[in-house]
């Protein structure tokens, strides 16, 4: 005899899931993530209500065409508190908006009323761009099969060709697509920034390889010393201890530096590591003119902020040879302090075409800032670009 109790467990088993059943198509887009960032009700969003609310009352109570005056106030209403939701709410905001205007439709096709919107709900297609820049998939394709069965019904309520329906449609879906396009344009300048920083910390990752490698082989001699010298002259294996504890500290200190550098491969960096005393060979880079300038104590720096020194100093001037038109002068500062060092490069060429958004200096900001410093770069007080990169002496991260 068989047991009826798992009969009801048997047949939910039974039942497919949803994600099951999506093709393989469009899988992709049911799963994709919400973008990132969405921004909450800003000052701009409260205007346009304000000015949308009035607007609409005005609309119901003087136009004299009206169907339903109640209904099609509430309906505008309805329309326009939902903006203050697109972004962080975009699915339920198009569910309940055009879900309104399905129950609205409905009801002037059965009754063959006349039109009964008014003009300021055409502000509703600020919720098919929303939802696709700030939707998730599952929101996109379940928002916009609510979009296209509210517009379906309101074209059946006042058909007049299929020409003009599909231009309905089209009016209708173009602030999505628009939408679509954006947030791809985003989520591209992302992923491009996102690898620079990827590329900039393999960079560090090496660097900082060589640093560790180096201390951990002075380490090595300086116990093969000591243990050499330990039976005949005990003061010298102290020595070499006190070495390896020094040389043992700077090496941990640099595997800090390494945590959060990912790497791809692992390929080390054969060519031996610049530092800050290869920034005077920036001197001979030119035209235009190169000055370079170092003053205060450089010698006891670690080696990975030397190595930043250089190469921030190395991209500036690049940049600047690259970039500045009609420079006659780039002049680069390394300025040593007790507890950090600053590092400027400035020149005097023109600003036509000139930003700070670019992918270099997104790297250039990555390096300073994993070494514990900071980088600002911009337009100088009369002409020209500065960069100004401050790295603590140590290196360590704050």
């Amino acid at each position: 005899m068989r047991d009826s109790t798992d009969r009801p467990s048997r047949a939910r088993a039974s039942v497919p899931r949803l994600h099951d059943v999506i093709p393989d198509a469009i899988r992709p887009l049911w799963t994709a993530p919400r973008a990132p960032g969405a921004p909450a009700r800003v000052w701009r969003d409260w205007v346009l209500v304000a000015l949308l609310v009035p607007t609409a009352v005005l609309e119901a109570v003087l136009r004299p065409d009206v169907t339903w005056r109640p209904v099609a106030l509430v309906l505008a209403l309805v329309v326009v508190v939902s903006l203050l939701w697109r972004r962080t709410h975009p699915l339920g905001a198009v569910l309940v908006v055009f879900g309104t205007l399905v129950v609205v439709d409905t009801a002037v096709l059965v009754s063959g009323a006349g039109e009964l919107g008014l003009y300021t709900t055409a502000c509703v297609l600020l919720l098919p761009y929303a939802l696709c820049r700030w939707g998730s998939g599952r929101d996109v394709v379940l928002g916009l099969a609510a979009v296209l069965v509210a517009t379906t019904l309101g074209i059946a309520g006042d058909f007049t060709g299929v020409a003009e329906a599909v231009l309905a449609v089209v009016f209708i879906m173009t602030p999505a697509g628009i939408g679509a396009w954006v947030r791809l344009a985003s989520t591209a300048r992302v992923r491009e920034r996102d690898q620079v920083r990827l590329r900039e910390r393999e960079q560090l990752a090496r660097e900082l390889h060589d640093t560790v490698a180096h201390h951990v082989s002075a380490i090595a001699v300086r116990a093969q010393a000591g243990r050499v010298v330990a039976a005949s002259d005990p003061s010298a294996a102290v020595a070499a201890l006190v070495v390896i504890e020094g040389e043992a500290s700077r090496a941990l200190t640099e595997m800090r530096l390494m945590v959060g550098a990912l790497r791809d491969d692992g390929a080390a960096d054969l060519a031996p590591q610049r530092g800050v005393g290869d920034i005077e060979q920036l001197a001979t880079a030119g035209p235009p003119r190169v000055v370079v300038d170092l003053s205060g104590d450089l010698d006891g720096l670690r080696p990975a902020v030397g190595a930043a020194l250089f190469r921030l100093a190395q991209e500036s001037v690049t940049n600047a040879l690259r970039h500045a038109r009609y420079a006659s002068q780039v002049r680069v500062e390394v300025a040593a302090g007790e507890e950090s060092v600053r590092l400027t490069v400035v020149d005097d060429g023109e600003l036509h075409g000139r930003s700070g958004t670019g992918y270099g200096l997104v790297g250039m900001a990555e390096r300073a800032s994993l070494l514990g410093g900071t980088l600002e770069a911009g337009p100088g007080q009369e002409r020209g670009w500065t960069v100004v990169a401050v790295l603590p002496r140590t290196g360590e991260v704050a």
